[in-house]
């Protein structure tokens, strides 16, 4: 069988409205299906699986909620502190202040610090972000705990530039 003649057979199938047509010769066997068969009912039936998938969307909502109120909780001491520098975390992710477990923490309150320091770590996607000072000055509050989630732009410590 010719390439002109299976495609000239695909088209009849195609115009035909069949959904499948087996044809065997000899030693080639051919089956030509049509967009009309059931796979695009399972294509339309996705849309169903993502309708899903916001559910969980709403309870992340109050999640990130509750991560705003818990950053304005430190905001508003923070407006008493208003002399103060705020380093925000510039990404998502883990909050970690030692370098690895055994080790001692980069920075406690009370140390002064450069531009430049590293002040702690943030895990995202396995990758260990140093995150260096921007100020010099003394850390006055780190405002996270150790091995916490961190949201983008969150307070991580205040630092008194006097």
């Amino acid at each position: 069988m010719e390439l002109k003649e299976i495609q000239n057979l695909i088209k009849f199938v195609a115009k035909s409205g069949a959904s499948e047509v087996k044809l065997e010769m000899d030693d080639i066997k051919i089956t030509i299906k049509t967009g009309s068969d059931e796979p695009n009912i399972t294509y339309m039936q996705q849309p169903m699986a993502q309708q899903a998938a916001p559910a969980p969307a709403p309870a992340a909502a109050p999640a990130a909620t509750a991560a705003s109120n818990e950053s304005a909780a430190p905001a508003a001491s923070a407006s008493s502190d208003d002399k103060y520098i705020t380093v925000k975390s510039p990404i998502i992710g883990t909050f970690y202040r030692k370098p690895s477990p055994e080790k001692d923490t980069f920075v406690e309150v009370g140390d002064s610090v450069k531009v430049g320091d590293t002040l702690c770590i943030i895990e995202a996607m396995k990758l260990f972000n140093e995150i260096e000072s921007e100020v010099s000055g003394t850390i006055v509050k780190v405002l996270i705990d150790d091995m916490s989630p961190v949201e983008f732009d969150q307070p991580l410590f205040l630092v008194d530039p006097s």
